[in-house]
């Protein structure tokens, strides 16, 4: 692989632009070897079967050879090509290059190159010192927290041990001078041992040698020992009278004192649940920070690499010899020549070792280090398979359905009545689940950090291939119970026991419901567990404070109407017994056709509630302007519930009113603000200045397909059928291309997400501390 795609490969995404910038540095030099080309006369080539020939005759060097360097002589100085300086600019340290050979013929290109380049480092050199300013600073207050905790766990450890920090001195001072005493004496006996075997002439000297070793080791010892004590000393317990818990709103309770402006209980407990949860709270602190550390340490050698690279081959190009004057100046640099960085890690390394692992290094350090996602085989060849099945099952379905000629009676009616309902809320599941499955694979091609966003643990998040192996593993259980109960229905033997065979989709329904809430860590547990904490955060909006994947998920239920509907049916369908002799009386219940519009607001309810919250949270006017969106959209799907149930020419002039108004906005809202896109003054016309697809249009056609797609509410007030389709088949078809409409929107959704975050080199999420310092409070007041 050429250095430019790998050093690309390796870049944290969200600080891209702060890296050097290669493939530019790389057109000016191409530019100086096109000049060059222009105007150097050819010289006598060398025939292509000789090269390798003369190859052969070259001395041999030998494999520890090295070069002896000699003294630079005054023709040396003269022939330097660069003079690099280091300059101050606004308090910062850069570099200013010199070049010496500008009177040469193309000298401007590569005065230009050096410009640029020198512009290039400053940029890279400022970024990493306002980065490690950063994490020092970080780093002090993990010191902070650090000693609160080791001070609380003294506390729990210890209730009724040391009274005060003065009597923990006093005990350790004890200890040492007990200890310098007895290693003192130790030493004496030893030389009083070698005297007695030494010579006479000789006793003398080594008695007054052994009394000055027994003197420094007297002093080295109570160093050694002081350092010990100091290593080994608890930390002070006065400063528990200072420090409260840092409690984050997460619950209910906590959000409603927080509301009501109730006081809310802050004060330290002495228990080990307490303390169980400032160590899990610091443990992903220092897990964070670690990963920082390394990251910043890797663009730190990474720009390094790519300096030495380019300037090889500006050396190689322009034959001169330059590289080893700017390479030292990189090297003396701060960018090549501060350790801080690699000192902090190292004392994270032991604080974290010693204090959350029990001294286990290898335990510490795999808690430390990102957890790469393993690709199994097995998964793309389960997956490769289920979906050769889902094709075969397909297949078979039509065939049975044309061999039976199940169309020609009159089993097809009823059987769009009650069973299609039920085998469409798969169908659904399974469609959002191939276009998540998309979105991974082209955010990994566009390098969108969709595991950050999301807030997933590291080495825990799905990949394509895991989400396409649960999406046709449902598919090929959902095709294989279509056709047991067509089977089970057309077969004679089996055709008495239609009660059964109703309960199959139901039976499915179950099986899918506790595989999501299996506590067993199987099945990846953790992602389960995510999505249904994401789920009843949504629920219960606005009782917890909204982040990000929980407003997806709200934002993705809203396009799940129709399951949502189908799961109403299921209760209706098998609740009130209908299953037992194929009937579907639920359309005349008026139990039913009230929950018909409740479950339609419901998704949409959840978001305008998650709105209110945020505007609560972060007084951010465009978040009440999103929620009047939703508020609009509640009353345009009720008002096509209505039209739907009663076929008034007064519900359907209401619906087709609001539908238009709340389509406008939504519209507007999804490719300006959600997507960013349609900005009059970006240098991409319409579109924003950041572009991850080079095709500029796939993001015109994302927009047209967004408008029509938008519009399949029409088929509801219009009454348009597609080759004469059952109403379930035509309601599922336009279910369906909504379902595919918010795909599309979740692609352009999180890359116009991942430019925000790379626009503010935000790559790091932020982990609350466990403790507040009194101190601290009365800053941000």
């Amino acid at each position: 692989m050429k250095f430019g795609k790998e050093f690309a490969s390796q870049m944290v995404p969200e600080w891209q632009e702060a890296y050097m910038n290669y493939n530019f540095l790389k057109t000016l030099i191409n530019d100086i070897h096109l000049f060059k080309q222009r105007t150097n006369k050819p010289s006598t080539a060398i025939p292509e079967n000789l090269k390798r020939n003369q190859t052969l005759f070259r001395a041999f060097s030998g494999l520890t050879h090295f070069a002896r360097h000699s003294p630079k002589t005054p023709s040396d100085v003269e022939n330097q090509v660069i003079l690099v300086n280091n300059v101050n600019r606004n308090g910062v340290d850069g570099s200013e290059t010199m070049f010496l050979m500008a009177g040469d013929e193309g000298g401007e290109y590569e005065m230009v190159y050096f410009r640029r380049l020198d512009d290039e480092f400053n940029k890279v050199i400022t970024f990493y010192r306002s980065k490690v300013e950063e994490v020092m600073k970080e780093a002090e207050v993990l010191n902070k927290q650090m000693e609160a905790l080791i001070a609380f766990r003294v506390k729990v450890e210890h209730p009724n041990g040391w009274i005060s920090s003065l009597e923990e001195r006093k005990t350790l001072a004890t200890d040492v001078k007990a200890t310098a005493r007895a290693e003192l004496l130790d030493a004496t006996r030893l030389a009083a041992q070698r005297s007695r075997r030494a010579p006479v002439d000789v006793i003398d000297e080594e008695s007054s040698i052994n009394i000055r070793e027994s003197d420094e080791s007297n002093q080295e010892i109570q160093e050694l020992n002081q350092n010990e004590f100091r290593a080994k000393r608890p930390a002070p317990l006065e400063i528990l009278q200072n420090i409260r818990f840092n409690t984050v709103q997460v619950t209910p309770r906590l959000t409603i004192k927080g509301f009501l402006n109730l006081a809310i209980q802050t004060d330290l407990k002495f228990t080990k649940e307490n303390l169980k949860k400032a160590e899990e709270r610091l443990i992903k602190a220092f897990v964070e920070f670690y990963h920082k550390l390394r990251l910043l340490k890797g663009y730190s050698f990474l720009n390094i690499m790519a300096f030495s690279k380019i300037m090889k081959k500006y050396d190689k190009i322009s034959s001169r010899s330059a590289s080893k004057s700017y390479m030292k100046m990189v090297d003396n640099s701060y960018l090549g020549s501060s350790d801080e960085v690699n000192k902090l890690m190292e004392r994270v390394e032991v604080t974290f070792i010693k204090h959350f692992s029990n001294s286990n290094r290898s335990k510490g350090m795999n808690m430390l280090r990102p957890k790469k996602k393993k690709e199994l085989h097995r998964v793309t060849f389960s997956t490769g398979f289920l979906v050769g099945c889902t094709v075969s099952l397909i297949l078979a379905l039509i065939l049975i359905v044309r061999a039976r000629k199940i169309l020609d009676e009159q089993g097809p009616i009823l059987y769009m009545e009650t069973m299609f309902p039920l085998y469409s809320l798969f169908g659904f599941i399974v469609l959002h689940m191939l276009m998540y499955a998309g979105n991974i694979y082209f955010w990994r091609r566009y390098r969108v950090n969709y595991s950050f966003i999301f807030g997933f643990k590291p080495g825990t998040e799905l990949g394509y291939r895991e989400v396409l192996l649960f999406g046709f593993s449902l598919s090929v259980l959902a095709l294989a119970s279509v056709l047991a109960n067509l089977d089970m229905e057309m077969d004679p033997v089996t055709l008495d026991y239609k009660a059964i065979t109703e309960l199959l989709p139901l039976g499915l329904v179950v099986l899918v419901v506790v595989i999501m809430v299996c506590p067993l860590n199987i099945i990846y547990r953790s992602s389960r567990y995510f999505l249904l904490v994401c789920l009843f955060h949504s629920i219960l909006a606005p009782l917890y404070k909204v982040t990000l994947p929980d407003f997806f998920l709200a934002d993705h239920l809203t396009s799940q109407v129709q399951a949502l509907r189908s799961v109403e049916f299921y209760i209706c369908y098998f609740g009130w017994g209908d299953y037992k002799h194929r009937q579907n009386s639920c359309g005349d219940s008026d139990v039913f056709n009230t929950f018909s519009f409740i479950i339609a607001g419901v998704p949409y309810w959840w978001r305008l509630l998650q709105c209110l919250r945020r505007l609560y949270d972060e007084k951010d006017a465009m978040q009440g302007y999103n929620g009047v969106k939703y508020f609009l959209t509640i009353v345009a799907v009720c008002a096509r519930t209505a039209y739907t149930l009663d076929k008034g020419a007064t519900w359907r002039i209401i619906a087709l009113i609001t539908s238009v108004f709340a389509t406008i906005i939504s519209t507007y809202w999804d490719i300006v603000v959600d997507w960013g896109l349609l900005q009059r003054k970006s240098k991409n016309q319409w579109l924003r200045d950041k572009l991850l697809i080079p095709h500029k249009s796939a993001y015109f056609v994302a927009i047209g397909l967004n408008v029509l797609l938008r519009l399949a509410w029409m088929q509801t007030v219009m009454n348009v059928t597609v080759f004469s389709l059952h109403r379930q088949a035509m309601t599922t078809l336009v279910a369906s291309l909504e379902i595919i409409r918010r795909g599309i929107w979740t692609f352009f959704r999180l890359e116009n997400e991942h430019l925000n975050n790379v626009g503010k080199f935000r790559a790091f999420k932020t982990v609350p501390m466990p403790f507040n310092y009194d101190e601290d409070e009365d800053k941000d007041e």
